[in-house]
């Protein structure tokens, strides 16, 4: 069986087990990856599925970031996600492999001819439906517009960067699986202390909340209280714990999408 072949629901005990005790072999290096991301097969028991494996040893320095974190990061980031709900980022595992102990991430394969919900368009072509977020020109001086879809899968991933204090939410980061879910990924420049949200996705900054994210903020608040925020520290330091639970606790109060920062960069680079 292969991974094509295997469809448990991305939070299935069979994904998480293959993750987790899987024999782990590398295929091959994503070349476009600042830190080493390795695409790699996982098999047992005769199922085989592809992963991503991104080695703690692989990490570049970074200077607001603790060195050897990133891996932790990426981890503590799905299980918040999960938490959340909306099956917004692959199941993700912390587990030695051929290059030491990294990260290892279920492997999502796009759909050919799957449509963006995010991205540069002509300026003069906006999709129906889509938020403006910035305007861009190339060297020939053509106009184009960064924007995204108006869609409900995007507005709790946006959420879930707030959360996380997601500072590298670029539109490549959004991936359209096979199952008609959008899924985050590349997750290590979270939970700082520090606001670091930079992220395309503003279409409803300052908007309020829709009823299902404001539940879904208040059932991470109560697991944070519980199994989640022992799951977490596992991974974060206790003032990054404490801050993950301020953030949810803000947007709780508040009721409405953050706003772009004032102060600092509002959006990665690149942005796509």
């Amino acid at each position: 069986m292969t991974s094509s072949e295997l469809r448990p629901r991305p939070d299935g005990a069979a994904v998480r087990r293959l993750l987790r005790d899987g024999v782990l072999t590398v295929d091959g290096r994503l070349v476009e990856a600042s830190n080493t991301t390795l695409r790699g097969t996982l098999t047992l028991d005769g199922v085989s599925a592809h992963c991503v494996y991104k080695p703690i040893r692989g990490e570049r320095p970074l200077w607001d970031f603790p060195d050897g974190t990133l891996a932790d990061r990426e981890v503590a980031a799905y299980l918040v996600a999960e938490a959340l709900g909306g099956e917004l980022v692959p199941p993700t595992v912390l587990r030695d492999g051929p290059f030491g102990t990294g990260s290892c991430q279920w492997w999502i394969d796009e759909p050919d001819g799957a449509a963006p919900l995010v991205g540069f368009v002509s300026a003069d072509a906006v999709p129906p439906g889509w938020f403006p977020i910035a305007a861009a020109r190339d060297d020939d001086g053509t106009a184009y517009t960064l924007a995204h879809a108006d869609d409900p899968r995007l507005a709790r991933l946006a959420v879930f960067d707030a959360v996380v204090n997601n500072a590298d939410r670029k539109g490549g980061h959004v991936l359209v699986g096979p199952d008609d879910r959008i899924y985050g990924v590349d997750h290590g420049v979270t939970f700082h202390v520090e606001e670091k949200l930079r992220t395309v996705l503003w279409g409803w900054a300052g908007r309020t909340l829709t009823p299902d994210l404001v539940a879904a903020l208040a059932v991470l608040a109560d697991r944070l209280d519980a199994d989640l925020g022992e799951q977490v520290a596992r991974h974060l330091t206790v003032a990054e714990v404490a801050a993950l639970r301020d953030r949810v606790d803000g947007l709780r109060s508040t009721g409405r999408f953050p706003l772009p920062p004032r102060d600092g960069p509002a959006f990665p680079w690149p942005p796509i």
